[in-house]
């Protein structure tokens, strides 16, 4: 009997609390709640927002995810010369890797690049001008912008390599050298011209550059008049092309050929070696010319 009283004055207590009146304010809230929960209970069912309402929002965040993909993750840019065939033919769109340089990766050997242009290669070039969709596309990274000067080539040399080419080649890379199935048929690995013939140690910090199409490619071989004396620093490397995405039907990655996996490639100690001995060549044959006439004319003297 104690346990019974003891719940129903706790009862009474929780009524009174709430606002429990005479004046029947409870009962006109509890029935309003009873009209909102439905005869049962239960609670009514929420009305699906419609899909109209829901298209701006869908939109928005495709727009966002677009954005932050080509900032970060991949970007498709479009071929616009000959200067990388039969690789790649001008029109064909690739995707590149903008990912891997957050992550401090430095483009390799034999990689195909996109790089912004690092002192007006590009100069005389016609400039296209996108119309207001092209724009929006491109600022979301569904089509290249037209309005950023970027080349595409093949990195040949990295920091401390030493790149060369002598006649029509082969291309040499720290002394070794390069088969290059990929370059366009009928040209040579090396152009017989002016600029085409060099030999180059590339500073840390940057790469050299050469298109396929070896003879329609203005590289780093025809830029060593330039501030950077046709070396490519790295900080303009946009990224490494992967991927050819369009057309279809040329599909198709775009991996590092074996040539550049071949022993003794990455050795730069040789070729500096190779180089110091030709520069040093000259002082001893001048040596080697010079003591025998002072031997010469002293013995003279002591025979005066």
């Amino acid at each position: 009997m104690e346990s019974a009283e003891s719940a129903a004055d706790s009862a009474l207590t929780s009524g009174s609390d709430a606002g429990a009146a005479d004046d029947g304010t409870t009962r006109r809230d509890q029935t309003g709640d009873r009209g909102a929960k439905g005869a049962d209970g239960a609670d009514a069912p929420k009305k699906p927002r419609s899909f109209w309402k829901e298209l701006p929002i869908l939109i928005g965040i495709a727009l966002v995810l677009a954005l932050l993909i080509k900032t970060f993750l991949v970007q498709a840019f479009s071929i616009p010369s000959e200067s990388m065939q039969n690789s790649l033919q001008k029109g064909d769109r690739v995707l590149v890797d903008k990912l891997t340089p957050w992550f401090g990766s430095k483009p390799e050997r034999g990689e195909v690049v996109v790089f912004h242009d690092p002192d007006n290669w590009l100069a005389g070039e016609p400039t296209l001008k996108p119309n207001a969709l092209q724009k929006v596309l491109s600022w979301i990274g569904l089509m290249p912008s037209a309005e950023e000067k970027d080349l595409i080539k093949r990195v040949v040399g990295v920091g401390g390599d030493t790149v060369s080419c002598k006649g029509t080649g082969p291309l040499k890379v720290n002394g070794k050298a390069l088969n290059e199935p990929y370059v366009y048929p009928g040209n040579t690995p090396c152009s017989d011209d002016d600029g085409g013939q060099f030999t180059v140690k590339v500073p840390k910090g940057y790469i050299w550059v050469m298109g396929d199409h070896r003879q329609n490619s203005r590289d780093s071989r025809y830029n060593q008049q330039d501030k950077n004396h046709g070396f490519v620093p790295v900080d303009k490397v946009v990224g490494r092309a992967i991927v050819k995405a369009w057309p279809i039907n040329r599909w198709g990655t775009l991996p590092v050929p074996d040539t550049f996996d071949q022993p003794g490639l990455g050795d730069q100690s040789s070729a500096a070696t190779s180089a110091g001995s030709l520069t040093a060549a000259p002082d001893a044959l001048a040596l080697a010319g010079v003591v025998p006439v002072a031997l010469w004319r002293r013995r003279r003297a002591e025979q005066d």
